[in-house]
């Protein structure tokens, strides 16, 4: 409770920084109570795993923190809102490398394709409370980061790397739906969805068009609710099977038909039902990207028949079919304390896929600015090279 507690203070703070220096403390700060917490009280392969969750992290962090200090150099201040303000004092060469010493961090952290295997691993050994705070939150300072300093702080650059950004977040989206679909462990399988629905957000926040980071920012939103949710469901059947392995189980529906329930909305909301947040998020980030690159659309838009295809294979696994094993006879369905665990998630789920314009109205000005300051600075390089041509 003590490392909860200690993760949950240094989250806040990363998204309260004003100044690069303490939000690299909070950033960088984030890992060790995480790592302990796999670490110590997860699975049996957790020292692996917790290792290598903070050295991949970590690695990627440091290129961050020299890239911070160029930024000193160059602005003579740390204050995060006076360097997202003056982007024009990065030369665009300069631009670039820094664009891609932040990436290194964030890129890590969301994660991307190929930067992304430090996450199944630690999501199988971390306990479920873990993987419940890892994915639904910890993902996303990468998330914000790209929002927050590599759009406004390096337009240019962001603007120059956006077929890389495409294409690796293409690459994720389907590579890591095809692993989920080979996949025998339950917790893993989700852990891969969690990849391919973070590769929409990466692609829905360089399109650069409202629609798409506004969706980006609501997929986030949204996969903080559904992973949490998943990890809790395999985290129930853990509690009293302790294990993960889909072939274990079946015909749980007799028994646990509170259970089967929950899980069903889980599972539609993963795979981007109307109603659910996961169709709002995914429709934005489609939309938005269609005007940007017809292509990539269209190979992200593959995600939705490839996320049925594993998350319903699993569904059906799990919850269908006759009971053959004895010990499965006497599984207990959800007990209060889980009821009113779930609740609250269920009813945000359903909520933001409903109403989502109680989750988009707040956040339309941030976006636009965003928008706007990339395009201002995008289009007076292009006047800047006219002018010298």
């Amino acid at each position: 409770m003590i490392a909860f507690l200690v993760l949950e203070t240094l989250m806040i703070g990363v998204f309260c920084s004003l100044d690069f220096i303490l939000f690299y403390v909070f950033f960088e700060g984030s890992l060790l109570p995480m790592f302990l917490i796999i670490g110590v009280w997860g699975g049996p392969n957790r020292i692996y795993s917790a290792f290598k969750f903070f050295l991949y992290t970590f690695l990627g962090s440091l290129l961050m923190l020299l890239a911070i200090l160029a930024v000193y150099f160059q602005t003579e201040t740390t204050d995060i809102e006076y360097a997202l303000n003056h982007s024009d004092l990065f030369p665009s060469g300069l631009q670039k490398w820094l664009w891609l010493a932040f990436f290194a961090s964030f890129a890590i952290k969301v994660p991307m394709w190929p930067v992304h295997t430090w996450l199944p691993d630690a999501h199988v050994e971390a306990p479920t409370a873990g993987s419940v705070i890892l994915a639904a939150i910890l993902l996303k300072l990468g998330g914000y980061g790209f929002i927050r300093f590599s759009l406004p702080m390096f337009p240019l650059a962001s603007h120059y790397f956006t077929p890389l950004i495409f294409v690796l977040s293409a690459i994720a989206v389907i590579y890591t739906s095809l692993v989920a679909l080979a996949q025998i462990d339950m917790k893993k399988l989700v852990a891969y969805s969690s990849i391919a629905h973070m590769g929409f957000v990466t692609m829905g926040t360089f399109a650069v068009t409202t629609e798409a980071v506004q969706g980006a920012i609501i997929q986030m939103l949204s996969h903080g609710l559904l992973s949490a949710g998943l990890f809790l469901c395999v985290g129930v059947l853990y509690d009293r099977l302790h294990t993960h392995e889909i072939a274990r189980f079946g015909g749980l529906v007799h028994r646990m038909p509170a259970y089967a329930f929950v899980l069903m909305v889980f599972t539609l909301t993963g795979i981007g039902l109307p109603g659910t947040s996961g169709f709002i998020g995914e429709f934005l980030i489609l939309l938005g990207t269609f005007r940007v690159n017809t292509l990539e659309c269209a190979l992200a838009a593959t995600a939705l028949f490839l996320g049925p295809m594993y998350m319903l294979y699993m569904y059906r696994r799990v919850i269908f079919g006759t009971i053959t094993r004895a010990d499965l006879r006497g599984m207990l369905d959800l007990s209060l304390r889980e009821k009113v665990m779930f609740a609250p998630l269920l009813v945000l789920v359903v909520w933001m896929g409903v109403y989502p314009n109680s989750f988009l109205r707040p956040i339309q000005a941030s976006v636009d600015h965003v928008i706007q300051q990339v395009s201002a600075a995008t289009q007076t390089a292009v006047v800047r090279r006219a002018g010298l041509e």
